[in-house]
């Protein structure tokens, strides 16, 4: 009786340029640990006929005829949630990096990526990973740094003076704000001024803008 090799990965190949799907295709068939399970010429192509032999690991172009590759992973990742998907493209650009990490892709390889690497990324990525050219990680890096919500920011505020902030971000005026804590207009002044030395604005529109931005309600 013939014994399941459950260690080989299972990859396939969406590339429309047919000189790199074939080369591609030989380094994988013809490295042990390895087998493909099917090359595609688009994404078209691909979800469809996918489904007969779904593989660990898709390396998928982002350029391809009709609909592009980023679309199509996210497609087949709805659909195959397990499945490990890896972006082998000449594209570097933060937009395409981000739109990929965000449609489900594991990692982004530049397509001058070593043969070597490739297959070095690939069991990478079915171990966990999420394997990125140097040059794409150090995108990513800054990319997420630049994004990052900002740290919470302390103000001292009173319990009281936060409500009361929480009241105005919510669209309430003085008048409804001294009704809703069941207090007089004039407390809501006092408390207002205190408020606005506290976060250095000058009114209320200031002031909501500050809280929102630094997370304070």
């Amino acid at each position: 009786m013939e014994t399941v090799k459950s260690n080989i990965i299972k990859t396939a190949i969406v590339e429309d340029m047919r000189d790199i799907r074939e080369g591609l295709v030989t380094l994988i068939n013809f490295t042990d640990g390895f087998t493909c399970t099917g090359s595609y010429r688009s994404m078209e192509d691909a979800i469809p006929q996918i489904k007969h032999s779904i593989p660990d690991v898709l390396l998928s172009d982002i350029g391809l005829p009709g609909m592009s590759g980023i679309e199509g992973i996210q497609i087949l990742k709805e659909k195959y949630p397990q499945m490990t998907i890896l972006m082998l493209t000449v594209y570097d650009d933060d937009e395409r990096i981000f739109d990929a990490i965000c449609a489900g892709a594991s990692g982004y390889l530049l397509k001058r990526t070593s043969p070597a690497k490739i297959l070095e990324n690939i069991r990478e990525a079915v171990s966990g990973g999420a394997p990125m050219s140097p040059e794409v990680a150090m995108r990513v890096i800054k990319l997420f740094r630049e994004v990052r919500p900002p740290e919470k920011v302390e103000y001292d505020l009173t319990p009281h003076e936060t409500r009361l902030l929480k009241l105005l971000v919510e669209g309430h005026n003085y008048t409804t704000a001294a009704e809703e804590l069941k207090v007089s207009y004039n407390t809501i002044k006092f408390h207002m001024r205190h408020i606005y030395d506290k976060l250095q604005v000058h009114s209320k529109s200031e002031a909501v803008a500050k809280a929102l931005q630094n997370r304070l309600v």
